[in-house]
């Protein structure tokens, strides 16, 4: 199995020991050091919370960027088999992490952006507990079969997405909310209208809100 062991971190703002976790999962041939630029936007809303961008275990074939796997092949059964080879690391990692700080799922919030969104949606969704809340940005939803039965954790989800994303459509939002609504979670949706593959101050204030409010804190 892949293992993380590097990225980017923001400490509390509150200067004590975290009281909640932040995890930041970035896009395909990105990093933590690029995610972690959220960070600075929410921790006034969130000054207890830890912000934790790893960088993905594997390297791109070009560039300097990272990958959670390759995406030379972007059929539906190939990007399910992807974010399941994938999740142990990430899975790992929370488990590390929640371990060292005393903390459980539901002082977990978890944000993707782009093929972060694929895994924050796969690896949130699958947790033993429950999570707070999952947030991604300018992503998809890969395979829900497995998550059919009445035990399956059920964590408010919100989806932003950029009208005019040149990387992945925007139906793709729309194709999660449907077939998230229908296995009972909670969805929340914006489309941010002009925007490419990036996330827009408007959907990065609906991402802060919607963590403080899984979390009970007033934003």
């Amino acid at each position: 199995m892949d293992k993380i062991v590097n990225g980017a971190s923001l400490q509390p703002l509150s200067g004590g020991p975290p009281k909640q976790i932040v995890l930041l999962l970035h896009g395909f041939g990105s990093s933590g050091t690029d995610l972690i630029s959220l960070a600075p936007h929410w921790r006034h809303s969130l000054p207890d919370a830890l912000f934790l961008a790893p960088h993905a275990p594997q390297r791109c074939g070009f560039g300097a960027g990272y990958q959670w796997w390759p995406l030379s092949d972007i059929s539906p059964q190939s990007l399910s088999a992807g974010a399941e080879r994938a999740a142990p690391a990430i899975d790992a990692f929370i488990d590390r992490k929640l371990k060292q700080y005393a903390l459980t799922e539901a002082d977990l919030a978890i944000v993707g952006f782009s093929q972060g969104t694929m895994m924050a949606l796969h690896i949130g969704l699958r947790r033993r507990r429950q999570v707070a809340a999952i947030v991604g940005y300018s992503g998809m939803l890969t395979s829900v079969v497995d998550l059919r039965h009445e035990e399956a954790a059920r964590p408010p989800v919100l989806l932003v997405h950029g009208s005019e994303d040149e990387v992945v459509p925007v139906a793709a939002l729309h194709d999660a909310e449907s077939r998230l609504k229908r296995l009972g979670i909670t969805v929340s949706t914006h489309v941010s209208h002009g925007i490419g593959h990036s996330v827009d101050p408007v959907g990065l204030r609906l991402g802060r809100d919607f963590i403080c409010n899984a979390f009970g804190i007033a934003a």
